[in-house]
């Protein structure tokens, strides 16, 4: 049997200064995990969750300790209404800082990306709903590095204190 779909490519609406992390993951309580896990991993964190049931009341469910975080992951959730599907809108953190915390949810199964870039992300649309396929995070690469762009990202992560 063969079944139709459309592919819709969605821009998400983000300030440049906030992250965005999202993911695939599904249970009823993956949105207060998901906080749980957030709030753990970096504190100080200004952060929201928002997570679209698949199955029940299909609600667009949501958590956070930054009202304005909150509103940009819910937004963005019911932007790409795909079941299963979580955003986490953040400031005051990188991801490097939450994707651990949030690969260790046991609800989760995957993450699309996590990034301060513009983001769009391209969906899938059937009858029975819609499937994330993929995201597209930032721009393509202009061409190899050299030494004097190695010493620049040495200095940069050093500088940000990731690396001794």
């Amino acid at each position: 049997m063969e079944i139709r779909s459309d592919i819709k490519v969605i821009q998400l609406d983000v300030q440049p200064d906030t992250q965005v992390m999202i993911g695939h993951a599904g249970f009823i309580k993956t949105v207060e995990d998901l906080y749980e896990a957030v709030a753990s991993a970096a504190p100080g964190i200004k952060f929201g969750v928002a997570f679209v049931e698949a199955s029940g009341k299909r609600l667009i469910r949501s958590e956070g300790n930054d009202v304005g975080m909150q509103n940009v992951a819910e937004k963005n959730a019911a932007a790409i209404n795909a079941g299963h599907t979580f955003i986490i809108a953040f400031k005051g953190a990188f991801p490097i800082n939450i994707n651990n915390a949030i690969k260790s949810v046991p609800e989760v199964v995957s993450i699309f990306c996590s990034t301060a870039n513009a983001i769009q992300v391209v969906v899938a649309e059937t009858a029975q709903g819609r499937s994330v396929l993929g995201v597209i995070d930032g721009l393509p690469g202009l061409g190899l590095e050299f030494e004097a762009d190695r010493a620049e990202r040495r200095k940069l992560v050093r500088d940000l204190g990731y690396k001794i």
